[in-house]
């Protein structure tokens, strides 16, 4: 088996049943603050697009690169789907011309037509990527790899026993806004990037403990930061406080932890492993590294310089206008808070957004707008103590809400393009709400929380008692369920149920719990609307 790093969290492999390309990102993410480091532009996309099967492991820009996979990969390719609650993935990708797919189950092994065997593992919670985050093992009937990228598995035991693994390809570094953009004072920054720079570290530490494979290769991170106003906040100088380790500092880490078994992953390495346990390692030339790595300041500069016109195109491609920014977002935000009943509970309080003019717009005034999960309103702001306070650029509001992205999260947060201050700890409530800004994510998300508060509930239909949320995307079944003929019908995604089996009448995949318990109207339970024959109905059918 052949593995060549394309970048980041980029892989091509390729092994006698077929070759997959990993999660392929070439292009500036997160309004332009992200670009792969190394450089990876000069990789031949020509090569890389012909892949037999397309893995995106989910969502986030620095796996999911739209505008590289629309121009340069064969439509042709059989995309290897993860096993998500909201199939967004599919739709973005569907989006994009791909119709070949393998849905795969979390978890679960799936032989491909080629003979090649995978395993996708899947995490989702809404603090997992958009809605989702995975990794991909994969068995070509001679070596085993498992391509972690980013995710954080959380059940060891399916992936332990596909094993054992010739390689492990996995994160080190930090993905986040956390300590950068708060207004902590430096000294309190400059602690908490140290415990996130060695937290990182040790995390890929246990996964490759528990995985034991014979060879590591840390990828999928860091990013670079070329923007004039973000590019202080690249490792210039192996910073122990700085939350972007490259891979050399990991490497050094491991070393120092008594493992001699990671190896450099740069874009264009490629490594080849077979069953006995060797790798032969074609590395990049050693010029290129030393470029790199030892004068990384003047790395950066070079490589912002040939980026500049894609940083002016990015910035000129902003919103200059402005409009009615409260008025939208009372329209878009209020019906979603009146359905976050877990999330307003979790927040128990108000989030502020100072939404400031850009740099060619100065005579205009601040605006506050106030997301209160309290009064479930989006209304001005009047002064009153709210837990976050996020300081955003008029141009990225505009463009968030003109689009309704439904993920600032990922779209905004990650770009770092922001300053943030909170009262009192971390709120995860507050970031699963500002990436589910869509009723089928919102749906789930709740859903989420409701089984993790045990608040999960059962509900009656007819004669039957059931699960309350669809077993496919956790919709409502009080609100969006219809019960007709013994058929329990999801209303919001057209999935069809037998109450006599819990058997899903429209996929083979999923299954209804469902018993028949016959009792009095006031059983205590939520109610799902039962459709009752008419008399005209009977004679028709007799």
């Amino acid at each position: 088996m052949r593995i060549m790093s394309t970048g980041h969290a980029g892989l091509m492999v390729e092994t006698k049943a077929g070759s997959v390309l990993c999660d392929p990102w070439f292009n500036a993410a997160f309004y332009g603050s992200w670009f792969p480091f190394p450089d990876n532009s000069g990789l031949d996309p020509s090569v890389l697009g012909k892949a037999d099967y397309l893995y995106v492991s989910h969502l986030h820009r620095d796996h999911f690169d739209p505008d590289w996979l629309r121009r340069h990969m064969s439509k042709r390719a059989t995309v290897l789907l993860p096993d998500y609650p909201v199939p967004d993935l599919r739709d973005a990708l569907e989006d994009l011309g791909f119709r070949s797919f393998v849905q795969t189950r979390a978890d679960e092994v799936t032989e491909l037509d080629s003979g090649l065997r995978v395993m996708i593992s899947t995490v989702a919670s809404p603090a997992d990527g958009e809605i989702g985050d995975s990794s991909i093992a994969l068995d070509d009937g001679t070596v085993r790899i498992f391509n972690q990228n980013d995710a954080r598995p959380v059940d060891n035991g399916p992936i332990e026993e596909f094993g054992p693994f010739s390689g492990h390809f996995l994160q080190y570094s930090g993905a986040i806004w956390f300590p950068m953009v708060y207004e902590f004072p430096e000294r309190m920054k400059s602690t908490l990037g140290r415990r996130k720079r060695r937290n990182g570290m040790e995390r890929a530490l246990h996964y490759i403990n528990q995985y034991q494979a014979e060879h590591v290769f840390p990828f999928a991170g860091p990013p670079c930061f070329l923007d004039d106003d973000l590019f202080h906040m690249n490792d210039f100088g192996n910073a122990d406080d700085n939350s972007f380790p490259d891979q050399m500092a990991f490497l050094e880490f491991l070393s120092e932890q008594g493992y001699s078994n990671g190896h450099l992953f740069l874009p264009g390495t490629a490594v080849e492993l077979d069953r006995d346990g060797s790798c032969t390692i074609e590395q990049v030339p050693q010029e290129v590294i030393d470029d790199i790595y030892l004068d990384r300041k003047g790395y950066l500069e070079r490589y912002q310089a040939r980026s500049r016109p894609v940083l002016n195109a990015e910035r000129a491609s902003w919103p200059k206008d402005t409009s009615d920014l409260l008025g939208q977002l009372t329209a878009w935000i209020e019906p979603l808070l009146a359905r976050a009943d877990h999330i307003c509970a979790g927040v128990n309080g108000r989030v502020l957004f100072e939404i400031l003019p850009d740099g060619e717009n100065q005579e205009e005034e601040k605006e506050h707008i106030v997301f209160d999960f309290l009064d479930r309103r989006v209304r001005r702001w009047t002064g009153e103590e709210c837990r976050y306070t996020f300081r955003i650029a008029r141009p990225l509001v505009e463009d968030l809400v003109r689009g309704q992205e439904q993920d600032w999260v990922n779209h905004l947060f990650l770009s770092c393009r922001f300053a943030a201050h909170r009262r009192g700890p971390y709120n995860e409530y507050i970031f699963s709400f500002l990436q589910a800004m869509s009723p089928r994510r919102l749906e789930y998300v709740e859903r989420y929380y409701a089984e993790q508060n045990g608040a999960d509930t059962l509900a009656r239909a007819g004669d039957y008692v059931v699960q309350r949320h669809c077993p496919h995307l956790g919709a409502d079944l009080e609100r969006f369920g219809v019960v007709k003929d013994g058929v329990l019908t999801c209303q919001l995604h057209g999935w069809e149920f037998d109450l006599a089996t819990g058997t899903c009448l429209t996929t083979d995949d999923r299954k209804l719990h469902s018993k028949y318990d016959p009792a009095p109207a006031e059983s205590g339970l939520p109610s799902i609307p039962v459709l009752h024959k008419s008399a005209a109905d009977n004679r028709s059918t007799a």
